[in-house]
């Protein structure tokens, strides 16, 4: 599915270490910093945990051109990113933590500016989304009126979270649910809302306010309280019990969550059981803590003489590799697809080429050749490219889930690893001719080619490179 996050990014910045004494001239600890973590906040954050998921989402918000948003740009790496201009410097949260406790929080930027343009591209990716998650940080982005009349134009057809900010934009008309906290939704009705009579009050004086189809006022610990438009019944959705240290990002867990189970079809009470279950247990897990401060790739993960390049693809709280991605795939009853070569000098035919493969199942695993098996296959002068650079530009494509690199001459090892359901060749070859073919019909896989475009080549764009040298 098309997943859309609209909203207003920061950077946050955790400093953590431990406090053993006290400043000499002042009452305050010393905090001797240990770690230092830069993650993308806000909308970055919810895009981030989709992300993570192993979901394709592509994120709508604005950027400045300051060191942070250079910051966020590296954080949000794996994430499909469509930006305006801000017109403002990048929002920054610095929190100081010793041991499990907070210490103080320094915000930097983070006034109210005035609303931000919104882009054509920006537009057409709010228009092509099969469901959005509005992340509403305050900072002016849901309140562009293009955006919302796109949203409320789309509400009917399309199910929108929007998760609400008390110095944000009202949600638009129309979207599935909005998800205000006790504190939000208490500020927005105007009233008190401390017993559970007076919390189903505000619930449903938003829900006319707002004209939404469900208000989730969520709880904290407690859970959630559920209101739907066409029966007006307040329902408790309670959380599990969990450990929390620290509950930032659990609302950013719980929009997107329910986001994805709306658009999978499910019932929005059961949506919002499993995603408020989720949200418990990602606080269990250790929060924002439990993040990577960004994807990246590791080499330090192998299977025989096969290194694994890990990509922004997650499952289950932990940075997911290929075949743990293709067992998960495939256990959820998903289509695993595979391609191969050396892709060095990457171009718009592999672009296309890879496109196509991803659009055959439900994740793209492409196995590589490794820097020896390129040199010996095409000759001293190749690759031009190394195999990190290599998996780093594949992995940047929007349809390239993961990257596993291979030592051998052929694919069969990682082929025998991976078992895809389908294996992918561009259209130069005969899908009964591939020599892989036999070997992946004998786990029941089938063998696809698909367009091929010989109007661009790496050999034609290495002996051009050549001449102009």
């Amino acid at each position: 599915m098309r997943i859309t996050v609209l909203g207003d990014v920061l950077l946050d910045v955790d400093l953590a270490g431990e406090a053993t004494r006290l400043c000499p001239d002042a009452p305050v600890p010393v905090v001797d910093i240990a770690d230092v973590r830069r993650r993308a906040g806000g909308a970055g954050l919810v895009a981030r945990m989709l992300a993570r998921d192993g979901h394709r989402v592509t994120l709508v918000t604005v950027l400045s051109d300051d060191d942070a948003s250079q910051e966020l740009e590296g954080a949000l790496a794996g994430v499909r990113v469509v930006a305006g201009p801000s017109g403002v410097r990048t929002p920054v949260k610095t929190r100081v933590r010793a041991g499990r406790h907070a210490v103080v929080r320094f915000d930097e930027d983070c006034g109210r500016p005035e609303v931000p343009e919104a882009t054509a591209s920006m537009l057409k990716v709010i228009e092509q989304s099969e469901v959005i998650v509005v992340a509403d940080y305050g900072r002016g982005l849901a309140a562009n009126p293009d955006i919302r009349s796109l949203l409320a134009a789309l509400a009917d057809d399309v199910p929108i979270v929007w998760d609400p900010h008390p110095s944000g934009a009202v949600p638009v008309p129309g979207v599935a649910v909005a998800t205000p906290n006790l504190a939000e939704a208490a500020k927005a009705a105007g009233m008190a809302a401390e017993t559970p009579a007076e919390i189903a009050a505000a619930g449903t004086m938003l829900l006319d306010r707002w004209q939404a189809k469900a208000v989730l006022v969520t709880l904290g610990e407690r859970g959630g309280l559920l209101l739907e438009g066409r029966d007006r019944l307040p329902r408790t959705i309670p959380a599990p019990p969990a450990a929390v240290s620290d509950p930032c990002g659990a609302g950013d867990r719980l929009a997107a969550g329910l986001a994805v189970h709306l658009a999978e079809g499910r019932g929005l009470q059961d949506a919002v059981e499993l995603a408020i279950h989720e949200a418990a247990d990602f606080l269990g897990a250790g929060g924002v803590a439990s993040l990577p401060d960004r994807p990246r790739l590791l080499g330090d993960n192998t299977v025989g003489d096969n290194t694994v390049w890990r990509h922004s693809v997650w499952g289950q709280g932990r940075e997911e590799d290929a075949p743990a991605l293709a067992r998960r795939v495939r256990a959820n009853g998903g289509t695993v697809v595979a391609t191969g070569g050396c892709f060095d000098l990457l171009h718009a035919g592999h672009a296309r080429t890879l496109a196509a493969a991803r659009d055959l199942g439900d994740c793209l695993i492409v196995c590589l050749n490794s820097d020896e098996s390129v040199h010996r296959i095409k000759g001293e002068q190749r690759p031009i490219v190394s195999q990190q650079d290599r998996a780093e530009l594949l992995l940047a494509l929007e349809c390239v889930d993961a990257v596993m690199v291979f030592e051998e001459d052929t694919p069969e090892a990682c082929l025998d690893l991976l078992r895809p359901d389908i294996w992918v060749k561009g259209g130069d070859y005969r899908a009964s001719m591939l020599p892989e073919a036999s070997l992946v019909e004998s786990w029941g896989g089938r063998c696809v080619t698909v367009p091929f475009h010989p109007a661009r080549s790496t050999s034609v764009l290495a002996d051009a490179l050549a001449k102009v040298s």
